[in-house]
């Protein structure tokens, strides 16, 4: 298998937890549906590190003046989702946490060299997470 449709289909997959804890908090009572809560704000704090991670990794491989920005970028990110995730208020994590994939996806457009396939496959992912979070928050407004 290439590492192409590899990263496609891990990317594609990666979307799944954050439908099915959506599934949870829509359809689940009690326990279950209070995991899922915190499984879809922890799933996604994992994600978006994951992702800023990827800056992180490709700082090394770009020219040094370059370097200094996805470095500041990426642990930006990260502290940016972390509090947003501390902040303890699920509407206000969740519409941060859009903000976050935002970021991270703009910038990468703009500084990246990579293949197109690969920012097509992370515009999409962005957009498959951007709906998930709305609905997210969605339901937070309606549940309370």
């Amino acid at each position: 298998m290439s590492a192409r449709l590899m990263t496609q289909l891990l990317g594609y997959a990666g979307l799944m937890p954050f439908y099915g804890f959506l599934y949870g908090i829509a359809c689940l009572n009690g326990l279950a549906q209070s995991v899922s809560h915190q499984g879809f704000v922890i799933y996604s704090l994992a994600i978006q590190c994951f992702v800023a991670g990827t800056l992180w990794g490709s700082a090394a491989l770009v020219a040094s003046e370059a370097r200094l920005g996805r470095l500041v970028v990426s642990n930006g990110v990260v502290l940016f989702a972390v509090a947003a995730v501390l902040i303890g208020q699920l509407v206000l994590a969740g519409v941060l946490l859009i903000l976050g994939y935002l970021a991270l996806v703009w910038y990468e457009r703009r500084v990246s060299r990579g293949a197109s396939w690969y920012l097509r496959l992370r515009a999409f992912l962005t957009v498959g997470v951007v709906v998930a979070h709305c609905a997210y928050v969605a339901l937070q407004i309606v549940q309370a």
